[in-house]
């Protein structure tokens, strides 16, 4: 008697799994009927803001109904590779030709500096620029070694002449990861270039405004060693600060240095029979 029901009941579930089986593969036919077989469209993983670089890690790949793929839409991440999006794009968005672009003078430094601003590259070493670990975007202070009294080290001046200034790129590496290049008419070249090479770099640019352009040019010029320092970015105080001497530096010791400088001043007029420093 066991037997039979079990058995029954295996029948029974046998027939319920296989209409359930019919009914879903009918609605599956009618839905590819429908909408059409899903096949790869690339989406965003994350958000994409407008000009910034688009690579593997804000991209997936989604199975689509072919319904909804979106024209020009990507089947392949590889095909995105080093591409820039000329829109923004929300997370789950398919990426879509008319939606990026490429590295160019559209999509370069000049559409990233502000109305009434100036971009000034200036060359630094590691000791210049916090060991190269400024990066596009950040905001430093401009400090420069200001030499007016003709190499007299009681009279030079270490001075921050500029405070709160956005570095708009270090090297060819640029605010919003967009790589200042010209592609080749290549395709394939184009999708090779690595970010990599942007990192080594041995100038920083800087927004201005055009008189601290002319501020900056003149530092340049002038042979003073120009000096970077990186600030907090939501750090928006200006400081009042002085020019700092030597005598500052030493302290409690610059009383010794300044009879120092005294006694040299005094030896040079003895021996010139006039003020110091005329022969």
């Amino acid at each position: 008697m066991n037997s039979r029901a079990f058995t029954l009941s295996l029948v029974i579930a046998g027939i319920a799994m296989f209409m359930v089986y019919s009914y879903l593969d009918d609605r599956e036919s009618k839905f590819i009927e429908e909408y059409g077989n899903p096949s790869p469209v690339v989406v965003a993983k994350v958000d994409i803001k407008e000009l910034e670089l688009i690579d593997d890690r804000k991209l997936k790949i989604e199975n689509i109904p072919k319904k909804f793929q979106m024209p020009g839409h990507f089947k392949k991440i590889e095909e995105l590779y080093n591409t820039i999006a000329a829109v923004p794009v929300k997370t789950g968005e398919q990426i879509t030709r008319p939606r990026i672009t490429y590295p160019g003078a559209q999509s370069g430094l000049a559409r990233q500096i502000a109305v009434g601003k100036r971009a000034l590259s200036v060359q630094v070493q590691e000791n210049q620029a916090v060991s190269k670990l400024i990066k596009p975007g950040d905001r430093v202070d401009v400090l420069a070694t200001i030499d007016y009294a003709g190499g007299k080290k009681e009279r030079v001046k270490v001075k921050t002449v500029l405070q709160d200034v956005l570095v708009l790129s270090t090297g060819l590496y640029v605010t919003n990861s967009v790589p200042i290049v010209n592609l080749q008419t290549s395709e394939n070249e184009g999708r090779e270039m690595k970010l990599n090479k942007y990192v080594n770099f041995n100038t920083v640019t800087l927004e201005l405004t055009p008189f601290e352009v002319q501020k900056m040019v003149f530092l340049v010029t002038g042979g003073g060693g120009i000096f970077l320092s990186l600030r907090n970015n939501d750090d928006k105080t200006i400081e009042r600060i002085s020019g700092t001497r030597l005598f500052d530096v030493l302290g409690e010791d610059a009383p010794e240095a300044k009879a120092y400088f005294a006694e040299q001043q005094s030896k040079e007029k003895t021996r010139t029979g006039g003020p110091p420093g005329r022969n």
